[in-house]
Order: C-alpha cells, then sequence, then structure tokens
C-alpha cells in the first residue's frame, strides 16, 4: 500500500455544504500561494453548485474563477464535479453541449473530472467521459453511494466494471448524504480493488458522524485517496478535517506527507474568512443521525435550509426531512445528488407548504417520472407516475439520443450578449439566471447579494430613517423591514427588503437625492403599490408558494380549458406550471415574464 493523497474540497464542497455556496472568489486568491505549496494530489475548486451560485447570488462569472484558480495554482491539480450529461444544470444537454462544457472547462484549467449521474445511469456518463479522456484530461468515474431495498455492493461492483470498461482513469466513491459505514466502507473498496485496477478516491460528508472511520477502515482496504476540508470548514454536513487525516496517518505506511505547519497557517486564513458568512450559517449543518433516515446530502441541507427561512417556513424543517423518504420511495429510490436531491427535496417541500401530496408537481419530477433523467432504480409509484405523464410514452432508451445538437441554436439566442463559448454555456446551464446575469454585466450593473442583512453604504453623510415600520396603502396594512441595499455607485441599484414577512428584491435606477433608507423606503413602497388583489372568484388564479415568473404561455382573450398550462413558475431551482382552475377566457394576466409573486395574489384571470 502507498501513501494517502489528500483531495481538499475547502474551494468547492466545503462552502457548499456550510454555507450553500457562497464563498466568493476574492476570499480564495489571497491563499492561493499556500495551498499551492501544500501538496495535495488535487483541490476541489469548481462545479456542483458553484457554477449556479455565482450566476445567481454572487454575480460572478464561473468561467472568469476557474481562470483566476488556475494561475493563481499553477501546481496544484484542480479538480470539478461535473454531472454527467447533466453537467452543471438541471435538465440532460444534447451531446455536442457537453462535448464543448468538457473542451471549453480543460481549455480554461480544469485537470480533474470527477463524473457522476444522479441514477448511476452508466449510459448518462459516456459521454462525458468521452469528451473528457479526448481533451487530455482525468476522467474519475463516479459510484453514488447510496441505501435502499435495490442497493447493495454487487450493483456498485457492477457499476465500477462498467466505468472501468468505460476507460476511467480512476473511480471515486460519492457517499453525498453521510450513510456509509466503516465497515461496509471497508467491504465496498475491497471488493471493487478486486474487480477493478483503478485508484479508488473516497469523498465522504461527516453529517452522521461517522465518515473519519469509514476513511480508516477504506484506507486499510486499499483506497489510496480521500477528500478532506481544512478544519474551519470541516463536519458536520461537510467533509472530516484534512489536518486530523494527516495526524492520524502520520508515522504510518499511508503517511500523506502533508505538512501541518502549513496546513495550520492556511486554515486560520479560512477560519478568518469564514466569519465574513455569518448570514448563511445554519442550524441544520452540523452532525445529524436522522440522515440514514432522510438521506439529505450536506450541500442540500444548507440550501434547503435558506430557501425555507427565506419563505418564512424554517419551522417546517422536520415535516420536510419526514417527507424526503416518502417521496424518493415514489419516485424509485433514486440517490439523493444534485439534481435528483433538488428535485426530490423540492417536491416534499411542495408536498408540506401546499398541504396535498402531489397537489403540485414540478416540471422536473415529471420529466424524471417520463424517463427524461434515466432509469430509475426501482419502479417508480405508477399512480403518481399516471398523473404526471399521463397518457406520453415513458423514454426507455438513453434520454440524450432524442436531443438533437442545440449548441449553435443556443449561441444564436444569446449572440447579442455572448462575447464567447464560455458565456454561451452560462446560458445553457441557467437560461433566465445566465441570461440575467450577462444583461447586467453589459450594463456594468453586476451586484453581489449583501453580506450583511443591514449592510449599508460606505457614506458618512447618509441620514438614518425608519429600515422597520408599518404603512397604509390602499386600505391595507403591511409590515415593512428594510433588509439591505446594493452599493450607491451603481446605475442600477438593488434594494432588500420584506413585505409581510416575504423577502423581496427589486432594482431601480439611482438618483443622486436617493439615500439608503430614504431610498429603499421608497422603493418599498412603490413595490407595495403594485401588489396583486387577493383571489375571490373560481377562475383567479394564485400559485401555492413565493416563486418567480419563468414564461407567460397564454394571452389575454384566449379559450382555455381547466388544467391548461397557463404560466411557468421557478422556486428552490425547479420549475412548476400553474395550470387553470376552470375552463373560460382569459380575462386578465397580471404578472410578465420575470416578476416575483406571492401566494395569495391573483397572477390570472379567467371567466
Amino acid at each position: 500500500m502507498s501513501k494517502v493523497y489528500v483531495t481538499d474540497v475547502i474551494l468547492r464542497d466545503a462552502h457548499q455544504s456550510l454555507i450553500a455556496t457562497r464563498m466568493r472568489t476574492e476570499d480564495m486568491l489571497p491563499a492561493c500561494a499556500m495551498l499551492d505549496d501544500i501538496g495535495y494530489w488535487s483541490l476541489e475548486c469548481w462545479g456542483g453548485a458553484t457554477f449556479d451560485a455565482c450566476l445567481r447570488f454572487l454575480k460572478e462569472d464561473p468561467w472568469e474563477r476557474l481562470s483566476k484558480l488556475k494561475a493563481a495554482l499553477p501546481n496544484t491539480r484542480l479538480q470539478m464535479l461535473l454531472r454527467g450529461q447533466n453537467l452543471l444544470g438541471y435538465r440532460h444537454y444534447s451531446d455536442d453541449v457537453v462535448r464543448k462544457f468538457v473542451e471549453t472547462a480543460a481549455r480554461n484549467g480544469m485537470d480533474v473530472f470527477r463524473i457522476f449521474d444522479a441514477l448511476n445511469d452508466i449510459r448518462n456518463l459516456e459521454t462525458a467521459i468521452e469528451a473528457t479522456k479526448a481533451a487530455g484530461k482525468h476522467a474519475q468515474g463516479t459510484i453514488c453511494y447510496t441505501t435502499s431495498p435495490v442497493h447493495d455492493i454487487a450493483s456498485f461492483i457492477k457499476l465500477g466494471k462498467g466505468l472501468a470498461d468505460l476507460g476511467c482513469d480512476s473511480i471515486a466513491i460519492k457517499d453525498m448524504a453521510g450513510l456509509l459505514t466503516p465497515y461496509v466502507a471497508g467491504e465496498l473498496v475491497k471488493a471493487l480493488k478486486d474487480a477493478v485496477d483503478l485508484p479508488l478516491h473516497l469523498h465522504c460528508h461527516a453529517t452522521a458522524g461517522l465518515a473519519e472511520m469509514c476513511q480508516l477502515k477504506a484506507i486499510e482496504a486499499g483506497c489510496e485517496h480521500v477528500d478532506t476540508a481544512l478544519s474551519s470548514w470541516a463536519g458536520g454536513t461537510s467533509h472530516p478535517p484534512t489536518e486530523s487525516l494527516v495526524t492520524a496517518l502520520r508515522g504510518t505506511d499511508f503517511d500523506t506527507g502533508l505538512d501541518l505547519d502549513k496546513l495550520q497557517a492556511v486554515n486560520q486564513y479560512f477560519l478568518d474568512v469564514r466569519k465574513k458568512y455569518h448570514r448563511f450559517e445554519s442550524e441544520f449543518t452540523g452532525i445529524d443521525t436522522r440522515v440514514h433516515i432522510f438521506q439529505v446530502p450536506g450541500g442540500m441541507i444548507s440550501n434547503l435550509a435558506n430557501q425555507l427561512k427565506e419563505r418564512n417556513a424554517l419551522d417546517r424543517m422536520a415535516e420536510v426531512y419526514k417527507e424526503i423518504p416518502e417521496v424518493r420511495k415514489d419516485l424509485g429510490y433514486p440517490p439523493l445528488v444534485t439534481p435528483t436531491s433538488q428535485i426530490v427535496g423540492t417536491q416534499a417541500v411542495l408536498n408540506v407548504l401546499t398541504g396535498k401530496r402531489y397537489d403540485t408537481i414540478s416540471n422536473e419530477v415529471k420529466r424524471y417520472l417520463h424517463g427524461g433523467y434515466g432509469k430509475a432504480p426501482a419502479p417508480v409509484n405508477a399512480q403518481l407516475q399516471a398523473k404526471a405523464v399521463g397518457k406520453e410514452e415513458v423514454i426507455e432508451c438513453r434520454p440524450a439520443d432524442l436531443l438533437k445538437p442545440e449548441f449553435e441554436h443556443l449561441r444564436n439566442e444569446i449572440a447579442h450578449l455572448a462575447m464567447n463559448d464560455e458565456d454561451v454555456l452560462s446560458f445553457a446551464m441557467f437560461p433566465e439566471i445566465g441570461k440575467q446575469f450577462l444583461e447586467l454585466r453589459s450594463t456594468d450593473s453586476l451586484v453581489a447579494e449583501p453580506l450583511e442583512l443591514d449592510e449599508a453604504p460606505a457614506s458618512a453623510e447618509v441620514k438614518k430613517a425608519p429600515t422597520e415600520f408599518n404603512v397604509a396603502l390602499h386600505g391595507e396594512s403591511y409590515h415593512v423591514k428594510v433588509t439591505g441595499a446594493g452599493p450607491k455607485n451603481q446605475s442600477l441599484r438593488h434594494f432588500y427588503f420584506t413585505v409581510d414577512g416575504m423577502p423581496e428584491e427589486i432594482v431601480i435606477e439611482t438618483l443622486d437625492e436617493i439615500v439608503l433608507d430614504g431610498g429603499a423606503q421608497g422603493a418599498v413602497q412603490s413595490a407595495i403599490a403594485s401588489k396583486r388583489r387577493r383571489p375571490s372568484e373560481p377562475g383567479d388564479v394564485v400559485t401555492s408558494m413565493p416563486c418567480n415568473i419563468i414564461d407567460v404561455l397564454v394571452k389575454e382573450g384566449q379559450k382555455v380549458n381547466a388544467g391548461q398550462s397557463l404560466l411557468v413558475t421557478e422556486a428552490m431551482k425547479m420549475e412548476t406550471e400553474i395550470t387553470a382552475p376552470i375552463a373560460g377566457i382569459v380575462k386578465a394576466i397580471y404578472v410578465a415574464k420575470g416578476d416575483a409573486v406571492n401566494p395569495n395574489e391573483v397572477l390570472v384571470e379567467i371567466n
């Protein structure tokens, strides 16, 4: 047995698991010289949810982050997490887009591609692995570890052999929810070592408090590579601490050879960095042995808590946890990893918040039940499938075989904003968010979300005004709390506030006389003035939870049938269609694409 090699996830999965992927590039770069000097086998720094978070929240170009990190880490392999045919989005992409993405990522500095499929459907890994090998990079095939009535070591060995046959350079066991137990870890690694002649990597979250023991048993069984996180960002839903592993193996045949003094120095830097992001810390990211029941992966827990908090429903987290296994069973026991973790988790939230199971079904659940993500590990709930899919024939082939080449079409669609292939791919991953990002960039209006809810401008001349108040408008009373504002020296300025506890964000053109609180108060009153009326008639169309309008599918004066799709909305990164409650004529439409809406607001009127 050779020494153990370490991949540190401090630049990606550690902060994805603990603060919903909010660490900014500006806080990574100062540490890169220290990280580059340590001697890691690789640094995981990209992929997963980082792409989405950069565009959606941080207003950073994820491609620029990659190129900057490559320049700052010349001696260390860069590693990313790639979702096979899903890439970094939430749907399957055509093969030409997959190849273009891998080629572009490799050109920008990516060295190791950890490639997985949320269903362990090996058909969905073939193109990404082939593209990685064509780019001359390291293709790491991945086994998503989970437990269920249909998952066992034999099924994982079969997948491992398939990955080896596809030409992978190594195999990773991805324990995204922290479900591995020590003796199972040893048994699984030994069985894989007997079956395939490839290096094995173990990626294990510490949620259940067993990860360090799993690592040790895996190493003793022949696992050469393990993932860790610097201790200031380790533990709980994150990963075992790097320094602890190095200490445990020092002086043994498995000695990592890493310098503890160097690790402690860079860890101190990240300890100080973490303090900046306290707004995104969650009480749900510590050790939680219930993971063996609800199986929610680390990165999803922090995001789920953050999303429920934004909807003033954090107190219902336990209900969501209880609902997740039920939804997973209905969907045929998929491993809970992006995108299936979001698909299952969001549907569980919908079931809990609406009070009716599957009264609202997200488009992604419909696509899943239609076979659009691949083959489910076990039979799905036939009644639910019939409700979601109707009479459509379920897809049995590799889903991407049904997709036509789309990269050139995407390039033409975004040609007015895209400056290169990287921009086209950002748009491809997240059409609405990506397009918004490129539009804001074109007007030099990119503003990251505030690190503090009460973040104030730098100017000392601003006169304070009330930041929490009640207003009476059009006969109704509203409680308003101003929570923040973007920088003042922007052509367009973001204001953040809550109205009756519901989070709101608007962008206004900043005028010289506007100050933070007065400007925000004015912006709030403008937003309240446009609040839609409450439903009172059978034809009033509403949404069951706060969301954004992605598309309007009908026009005023159009005849519609009961159950016909009227609007496409997005909440928690998942899309849902709002349908007509009755048949009739569309009398009025009160929303447009891009609008933020809340429950009990009339969006469309049918009579």
